[in-house]
């Protein structure tokens, strides 16, 4: 999964409305990473991950609506936290 010490936290338009930001959680991200950039299928990606090919959907569903959304309207995105639906610990904490 994506670390927490990533260099690049938020993404913004130098132009539209960088004041309304778009939150993506890591297992979106995660989700779209393996699915659409390193092209996995959803069942691998979903095996991958240990989760559900229904929890992957949606959380593939949910990364690309809250990313279109962002670039259509002009919106900042920023990815937060840490993964919390499997219990995991946020680094650090």
């Amino acid at each position: 999964m994506i670390g927490d010490g990533g260099a690049f936290r938020c993404f913004g338009p130098l132009c539209g409305r960088p004041d309304e930001v778009v939150l993506l959680l890591p297992e979106e991200i995660e989700a779209l990473r393996l699915v659409d950039l390193a092209g996995f299928e959803q069942e691998e990606a979903a095996i991958a991950l240990g989760i559900s090919r229904k929890t992957l959907w949606r959380d593939l569903h949910e990364a690309r609506k809250k990313v279109a959304d962002a670039l259509v309207h002009g919106k900042t995105i920023q990815i937060v936290g840490c993964g919390r639906r499997r219990g995991e610990r946020c680094p650090g904490g």
